[in-house]
Formats: C-alpha cells, sequence, structure tokens
C-alpha cells in the first residue's frame, strides 16, 4: 500500500513550512530574549529571525542530510581493515599516534612510555 508521490511531496513541504515557522520564532524570542538586555542590540522580527537562522545553516551548518554518513565512512573503514594483510595492519597500528593510543599494543605502550 504505497503511497502517491504528490502525496508525500505535499507532507514534506508542510513539514518543511511549519519547521521553518518554528525555527524562525525560536531564532526571534531566543535573539530578543538574549541579546537586547545583553548589548543593547534592538530586537528583531519573526522574517530577520528566520533570515538569522537560514544564513547560520548556510555558513556554518549547511543542508545535508546528517543521517547516514557516518555510518558509510565506519563500514568503508571496516572494508579497508578487512582488505588489508596482517603486515599492513601492524604498520597501521605503529603509524597511529608513535605508538601510543588505542591501536598500540601493551608492549609498544610500554616501550614508548620508558622513553618519555
Amino acid at each position: 500500500m504505497g503511497h502517491h508521490p504528490a502525496v508525500k511531496a505535499v507532507k514534506i513541504a508542510l513539514f518543511a513550512v511549519v519547521a521553518s515557522a518554528v525555527l524562525g520564532f525560536v531564532v526571534r524570542g531566543l535573539w530578543n530574549a538574549l541579546l537586547p538586555p545583553i548589548f543593547g542590540w534592538h530586537t528583531i522580527t519573526f522574517w530577520q529571525g528566520l533570515g538569522m537562522f537560514v544564513l547560520s545553516k548556510i555558513l556554518f551548518g549547511g543542508f545535508h542530510r546528517h543521517g547516514g554518513g557516518r555510518n558509510r565512512w565506519r563500514q568503508g573503514m571496516k572494508d579497508r581493515w578487512e582488505r588489508m594483510t596482517p603486515e599492513d595492519r601492524e604498520k597501521f597500528r605503529k603509524g597511529m599516534r608513535c605508538g601510543r593510543g588505542p591501536f598500540a599494543s601493551h608492549a609498544e605502550t610500554s616501550h614508548a612510555e620508558t622513553q618519555i
């Protein structure tokens, strides 16, 4: 029982409009509650708050999806690790943090600590 693509598009558009309205009011409310009393700056309107949110997303966060990026990176590293030979794995372990840290064996850590 699939939904028609147009219904899904309308739901997404409606969600975007509601989320934008909420975020505009949140930014406006936070700005007006904090910055005028602290710094003496002017209060802002809803549209200015929405514009501030969009500008901050462009400058600092972007509009990319945050969902599966980390999992894809982790899977890629796991695949790369599985393709490594035992010699490559050992070389990788030694190269990480100069023999210190979570990839170092106990003997390497003890030897590195005695040199310090």
